[in-house]
């Protein structure tokens, strides 16, 4: 019997990240849809609802992962503008953290007060692109620290994280700006 290919080694270092994104995903979903919502959702100063609060940290989420993408894409040379920056790498790693940070409350106020909706297609995207964020997440920060990976996962997950998390703005900071006017 042959011995398997280094690809295929490889490859399987991928299972993991992969059943925990699906596990993480899921998991949101079914105790998004069992929880009964609360409504209730907290306020910060200066605001004028939750929602603007939820608006507001999803776009700054959003801002700080267009920051990633663009250094991910010159970290990787699609832009060698600023290849030899050696601020690149910091500003890489801190945009990802402060715009997982700024997703968490919003992550939660869904949940907790609105549940997983479904009544209209916007907010079953929303909910589904919010489930599969944080299981894309999840598995990119388990292949983050694992040695062995295909070089295409990395940008792929980042990939995916990115995209999510455009959906997710697009289907609720843009779609309120839009519908109900930016205020604070």
């Amino acid at each position: 019997m042959p011995a398997p290919s280094t690809t295929a080694k490889s490859s399987t270092t991928l299972i993991v990240p992969f059943l925990v994104a699906c596990l993480v995903a899921a998991g949101l979903g079914v105790y998004g849809k069992l929880h009964e919502p609360t409504g209730v959702a907290v306020n910060i100063a200066g605001f004028s609802s939750p929602a603007t609060v939820k608006v507001w940290l999803a776009t700054l989420a959003f801002v700080l992962a267009i920051v990633q993408l663009f250094t991910a894409l010159v970290m990787y040379g699609k832009i060698p503008t600023f290849a030899n920056a050696k601020w690149l790498g910091p500003v890489h790693r801190w945009s990802g953290r402060l715009a997982f940070l700024a997703s968490i409350p919003v992550a939660l106020h869904c949940l907790y007060a609105l549940g997983f909706g479904d009544y209209n297609t916007r907010v079953l995207l929303h909910s589904l692109l919010g489930c599969f964020f944080y299981g894309a997440f999840a598995a990119k920060m388990l292949v983050l620290a694992k040695k062995g990976v295909p070089s295409w996962a990395l940008p792929v997950l980042g990939g995916l994280v990115f995209t999510a998390l455009s959906g997710l703005f697009v289907t609720s900071a843009l779609w309120f700006f839009t519908t109900f006017g930016v205020k604070l």
